[in-house]
């Protein structure tokens, strides 16, 4: 069986309030103990000569102060707060009349013993463990000394749940740094995955580009002699092509490092000519009808771009939409393509009360601030203060693709 997860409300009362609550019970129980309840002969616990006289109540007030002093300081000065607590507990125990200090009185002390395992580092938590531990033994150690009586099977009983309290904060945090590095894993796996997606589409890209160059220069070889204009023509579309491949493999693999690539599945993937911002109103129409409105809106002239910038662009939006189908609760969301000068930029927003994919649990915007990040460009994703959610991607388009827009338009 599974623990209940704690309500989100509790997880925001810091722990040292539930220390500060535990002492306030533990002391109230403590005044149950040796008061006659209703329905008992007489009350559990006798009380000492001086526990409701003004020297009583004025060891219970400094006592209350500096638990209530070490509660609030249990976040900044964890070792400091533990010290107060004991000092608290053994001070009210003095007004007991006792052969050892009660477990109620050391309730805040365990409790704050679990906080500070679970939350510090390994060392603090072994160090509030003895300081704990080293107060129980004084304790008896002093009343020994001094011919009084103790209560040892009390005394073994309040140490066993000492430790048993370090124990259950050692062990969650020993989960949680577990979690944390499983997480950390995850994500630099996934940034690899994505790494080695950009690469197959790479050779997809280079294989379209690489067999269009081919069929360019057969054609051109073949009439070199009989048309010379339409070789040249074939030649500069070679030229160009070649320049558009070189220019997206220099930008693409500086950054892909050596990488143990699955030869077998990207055998299995084949060559296929990459998609792009072309198939954008396809993707919209699909999905459309599958449920989601999405509407697509195209600023500024639109121009060819260089395959991987194309192919990039399209991938943060199907990845944004995909985004927006999971996690936006919501039926419609907008997708704006600007074509700038010198870039290019991409907007996908929703109006949903959903997550949003914020806390990126399958990867999506790790894969996509990747792509982008590989491509020099700018990204960005978050919540939009009017509600909903809006992922934000804008790519540099090289000097030579530009040039040749302008010629191509020119012409």
């Amino acid at each position: 069986m599974h623990a209940m997860p704690l309500p989100p409300r509790l997880k925001l009362v810091p722990p040292g309030a539930w220390v500060a609550l535990a002492w306030s019970a533990s002391t109230a129980f403590t005044f149950l103990a040796r008061v006659r309840l209703p329905g008992e002969e007489g009350p559990n616990e006798l009380a000492a000569v001086q526990f409701y006289r003004w020297d009583g109540l004025l060891v219970l007030t400094i006592a209350c102060a500096l638990a209530l002093l070490g509660s609030m300081w249990l976040h900044r000065r964890p070792l400091r707060s533990l010290a107060l607590l004991l000092t608290a507990a053994a001070f009210l125990t003095t007004n007991l009349a006792v052969g050892a200090i009660q477990l109620a009185q050391f309730l805040a002390v365990d409790l704050a013993l679990y906080f500070i395992a679970a939350g510090r580092p390994r060392r603090t938590g072994v160090t509030a463990l003895c300081m704990a531990l080293a107060v129980l033994v004084g304790w008896e150690s002093l009343r020994l000394l001094r011919g009084w009586g103790i209560g040892t099977l009390v005394e073994l009983t309040v140490a066993l749940t000492a430790v048993v309290a370090w124990l259950l904060g050692d062990a969650s945090h020993r989960t949680r740094e577990y979690g944390e590095k499983l997480r950390a894993q995850a994500a630099t796996q996934a940034v690899t995955d994505e790494r080695l997606r950009i690469a197959r589409e790479m050779h997809d890209m280079v294989a379209h580009s690489i067999g269009i160059i081919a069929l360019q220069a057969g054609a051109a070889a073949r009439v070199v002699r009989t048309q010379p204009e339409a070789a040249r023509e074939a030649m500069t579309a070679v030229e160009t092509a070649g320049r558009e491949t070189l220019a997206g493999l220099r930008r693409m693999l500086v950054a892909l490092r050596h990488a143990d690539q699955d030869r077998s599945r990207a055998a299995a993937d084949g060559l296929h000519p990459a998609e792009g911002l072309a198939d954008l109103d396809r993707l919209a129409a699909a999905t459309t009808a599958a449920g989601l409105q999405v509407d697509v809106h195209w600023k500024g002239a639109r121009r060819e771009l260089p395959p991987d910038i194309d192919l990039s662009v399209f991938r943060i939006v199907q990845e944004s939409i995909t985004n927006v189908v999971r996690h936006a609760a919501t039926t419609a969301c907008r997708v704006t393509v600007d074509y700038l000068e010198e870039h290019v930029a991409v907007e996908v927003t929703d109006d949903g009360r959903g997550r949003g994919s914020t806390t990126d649990t399958g990867f999506g915007l790790v894969g996509m601030r990747e792509r982008v990040a590989l491509l020099h460009g700018e990204f960005t994703a978050g919540p939009r203060p009017e509600g909903g959610f809006r992922v934000t991607a804008r790519l540099p388009v090289p000097a030579t693709a530009a040039t040749a827009t302008a010629a191509t338009v020119a012409a």
